[in-house]
């Protein structure tokens, strides 16, 4: 009986306990938070802040420097004379025979900033006034053909000549050549010149560009058109020929029987696309200077990318843009890159080779 109660207060005790114990607090169930998954393959998205479109390239530029006019350069292109110094940052190369067989280079600079040796630089002929004025340029050169003198004087016509009164500002001469092939320029003596002529800096307004550029990044244009790894435009003396390369999808430049080479930098000129020129001509006189229509209009051929078409060309305007069409009549779109541009006598037009093979001149 003892034992029967001590079981009972035993039984009790613990039933106290275990009611005094604290009970644990109901939880809420927690919300799942989801977090994004990193990923380390997204590119940044050029917005190309602060830059514009070249009207040269097409290419996007910065702003400071795509506003401002070009410098269009003569260039000397006699055996004597190259390699030429800074061409390589030229835009545009325009080559156009003159008298005695040889060609003349005009390169038109957009950002020329830093160059200390362009040239040599040479004179001026009228024809060329015609094809730097249609890019709204500032024109540099060391004198003029006499028929050239007109034009050169002609309204709106801002030139550096090495004859005038600012040929010291603009141009030194060196010892490594002998004179008329030592004439050079730079980017400093350049800037100079435009500041003391107090020409205008920016494009004018509504200037549009010459060329017509696809705006696509990433997608070129493939033209329909004769497979086309050489080009020679039959030129007399320096025997020129381009080189399209299907790596880098660019034509290298070649004459006087090896690689176009810039001075400054030992590399191999090249460029995206080439333009054929077929232009009408006389003479002027018993001297041999040309007088190269650049007004009339006339044909051409385009190539790019291992392809050649052709096309025309017409000039509203002696000073106006050249503009180049498809044989459609519409305008011709380009690819976005450096230019070269042949002006071709039309009576010469069957000395040139467009083809996959290179062809040996005689003369």
């Amino acid at each position: 009986m003892k034992n029967f109660r001590l079981l009972i207060v035993f039984v009790c005790m613990c039933l106290l306990l275990g009611g005094c114990k604290k009970k644990e607090p109901i939880k809420e169930p927690k919300e799942e938070v989801k977090v994004p998954k990193q990923t380390f393959d997204q590119k940044p998205v050029d917005t190309h802040e602060g830059q514009v479109r070249s009207l040269l390239t097409g290419k996007w530029v910065d702003e400071a420097i795509a506003k401002k006019r070009p410098i269009a350069i003569m260039l000397s292109n006699v055996k004597i004379a190259v390699p030429q110094s800074g061409i390589e940052n030229a835009d545009v190369v325009y080559e156009a025979p003159v008298e005695g067989g040889i060609t003349r280079l005009m390169g038109i600079f957009e950002n020329f900033q830093g160059l200390e040796k362009i040239g040599s630089v040479r004179s001026c002929r009228n024809y060329f006034i015609d094809f730097f004025m249609g890019f709204d340029a500032i024109y540099s050169h060391f004198g003029q053909a006499v028929y050239a003198v007109p034009v050169l004087d002609s309204e709106g016509v801002d030139n550096l000549n090495g004859l005038d009164n600012i040929g010291d500002t603009v141009y030194y001469r060196t010892s490594d050549r002998k004179s008329p092939h030592n004439a050079y320029t730079s980017a400093e003596k350049l800037e100079a010149g435009i500041e003391k002529m107090g020409f205008r800096r920016d494009y004018k307004e509504g200037y549009s560009g010459q060329f017509k550029f696809n705006s696509d990044d990433k997608k070129e244009i493939d033209i329909q058109g004769t497979d086309t790894k050489y080009v020679q435009p039959g030129y007399f003396i320096n025997k020129p020929w381009f080189e399209y390369k299907q790596e880098d999808k660019l034509y290298y430049r070649n004459q006087y029987g090896g690689p176009q080479i810039d001075e400054a930098t030992g590399k191999q000129l090249a460029y995206k696309n080439i333009i054929l020129q077929y232009t009408p001509w006389e003479y002027y006189d018993k001297n041999g200077y040309l007088n190269i229509n650049t007004n009339t209009g006339g044909k051409g051929k385009y190539i790019t990318n291992g392809k050649a078409m052709d096309i025309t060309w017409k000039k509203e305007n002696q000073f106006d843009p050249t503009t180049f069409m498809d044989a459609n009549g519409k305008e011709l779109v380009i690819n976005q890159g450096k230019t070269w541009v042949c002006v071709i006598l039309d009576t010469y037009e069957e000395r040139i080779n467009i083809s996959n093979e290179l062809i040996d001149y005689k003369d």
